[in-house]
């Protein structure tokens, strides 16, 4: 076992980027759906309704199947990576999904939420440094 590992190289820092990426993504699709159905029910009278509007949207069924490949893919890299290097490297997550709501859905993004980027982009550099 390997958890106690300080290093992490190429192959398992793609491991943890793929899954954060593949997150984002399912995090970025699932938006772009509901932005498609708009406001859903999620009472037990509307379940069927709703879970029919869901399926229906390719968003959301791109969505979930990006959720399953990142769990497969993260779970690939816990196995190589220890928690307290792979679980801050979610944060990159922010990042990428603020770069896709600001480009992909319009979104805007105050100074503010640029300058926490940054700061979250300085956190992850400061962690992969000791890792690796």
């Amino acid at each position: 076992m390997r958890d106690n590992a300080r290093t992490m190289n190429a192959y398992s820092f793609g491991l943890v980027l793929t899954g954060v990426v593949l997150n984002a993504l399912a995090q970025s699709l699932l938006k772009l759906g509901t932005n498609r159905v708009g406001e859903l029910d999620f009472s037990l009278g509307a379940a069927l309704d709703t879970a029919a509007r869901i399926l229906s949207q390719w968003p959301f069924l791109l969505g979930f199947a990006a959720y399953g490949i990142s769990l497969v893919v993260w779970i690939a890299a816990l196995t190589r990576v220890p928690v307290t290097v792979a679980y801050p490297m979610l944060s990159i997550g922010y990042v990428i999904n603020a770069l896709i709501a600001r480009y992909w859905l319009g979104e805007t993004l105050s100074l503010g939420g640029w300058g926490g980027i940054a700061l979250i982009g300085v956190g992850v550099w400061l962690i992969a440094r000791q890792a690796g």
